[in-house]
């Protein structure tokens, strides 16, 4: 426990106050009885303290300041373990440097210098990065660098809105940890987060999830594009969410849906990149690929997959190759290296090096070294170019 020197800034600050106090609202004749009646109940250990206008701070060991505060009025309890306080405004301290500014209706600090508890409209601003922080409840406990929000959580920072029903800041760690119904919304690129759990780094300027979340892509207050995973990692840097463990990802324009366990989409430049095996679906055309890798510029409308690739459409035409270059608007694939087309009516089958074609309507034409084509006895085929 500190002594009395860190809590009051002594008792002579407290005769001090007293002498201010009393002597403004009672006859200048009486102010030595009154002195000396304060001392007395000062001294008495089951006398509650009152002052009105009362600036309270507290120092570490090194004595640099843990935080200062102004309230209208500080009520200490009788053992002068703790003080209640209203209208508390002031500055909390990292390193003796002001590391948030707070305010609120009423709150409670503990001599011990532990602990600050903060009720009613609280606000915290972040001084080093203008993140201003809301709450009904605020606690911040200087040795062990946290600073926890309840109830009814806002954030707003230059780069990002968020809602919670609580949170954590670890001021030192730059990170701020939020709870229970996570709605964050970031300016650059627009997305909005929804979730249970999220990681907000600060100094990173990324938002990490590690549990189940959906992501949208917002135009104006409307959401377009949304994803949903596991896992995701915003960065606000790069403008990139990572959509990772059972992501599924449905896009308006073109009308795709994208699943796999790795995608990165860069939301601005319209961009996915899927470093793990993907599916995608068009939705319309009823044209599925798969592949071990796969990229896509959204605003082209043009896929590049890699690796095992395969494409079936509606009509059961299916095409196998080790890459294909998908033009989503006109539905034109282009198939290189180890390609096998299959087509059931009339049933055929081509292998060569390459192929060009739309699966939906069956013009494909394989091409390129000594194509093979197995026809069924009695029935049509297409011809292998």
């Amino acid at each position: 426990m500190q002594d009395r020197k860190g809590w009051l800034k002594p008792w002579s600050l407290i005769l001090v106050l007293m002498v201010v106090v009393f002597s403004g609202c009672r006859p200048q004749s009486r102010g030595a009885d009154k002195l000396a009646e304060d001392t007395s109940a000062a001294q008495d250990p089951d006398t509650n303290l009152a002052f009105n206008n009362i600036t309270l701070e507290e120092a570490d060991d090194k004595g640099q300041t843990l935080w200062k505060v102004k309230a209208s009025q500080a009520i200490y309890t009788p053992d002068q373990q703790s003080a209640k306080v209203k209208s508390p405004t002031g500055q909390l301290y990292q390193d003796g440097k002001p590391i948030y500014r707070i305010q609120a209706q009423e709150g409670e600090i503990l001599k011990s210098g532990d602990r600050i508890l903060l009720k009613g409209e609280v606000i915290a601003t972040d001084t080093q990065s203008g993140a201003v922080l809301r709450s009904d409840q605020l606690e911040w406990q200087p040795k062990k660098d946290t600073l926890l929000l309840r109830g009814n959580l806002r954030g707003s920072h230059p780069k990002m809105k968020i809602s919670a029903e609580q949170g954590k800041v670890f001021n030192r760690q730059r990170r701020a940890e939020l709870i229970g119904k996570v709605n964050a919304i970031t300016t650059d690129p627009k997305l909005r987060l929804q979730t249970e759990h999220a990681i907000w780094l600060l100094k990173d300027e990324k938002v990490q999830v590690d549990r189940p979340v959906q992501v949208q892509r917002l135009q104006g207050t409307q959401a377009t594009d949304q994803a949903n995973a596991d896992r995701a990692e915003v960065d606000l840097v790069k403008k990139t969410a990572h959509l990772q463990q059972n992501a599924r990802l449905t896009l308006l324009d073109p009308p795709l849906l994208i699943t796999g366990n790795s995608l990165i989409w860069n939301v601005n430049q319209q961009t996915l990149i899927a470093d793990q095996p993907i599916t995608t679906v068009h939705r319309q055309q009823q044209i599925t690929i798969t592949a071990n890798r796969g990229r896509m510029e959204l605003k082209p409308k043009v896929a590049y997959f890699n690796g095992n690739v395969r494409a079936v459409s509606a009509n059961q035409a299916n095409l196998a190759a080790d890459s294909l270059t998908w033009k989503v608007s006109s539905q034109e694939v282009t198939a290189e290296g180890n390609v096998v087309y299959v087509q059931p009516d009339p049933p055929a089958t081509l292998r060569g090096a390459k192929a060009v074609g739309k699966l939906q309507n069956k013009t494909v034409v394989v091409s390129g070294g000594r194509v093979v084509t197995e026809i069924v006895p009695g029935k049509d085929v297409i011809p292998g170019g």
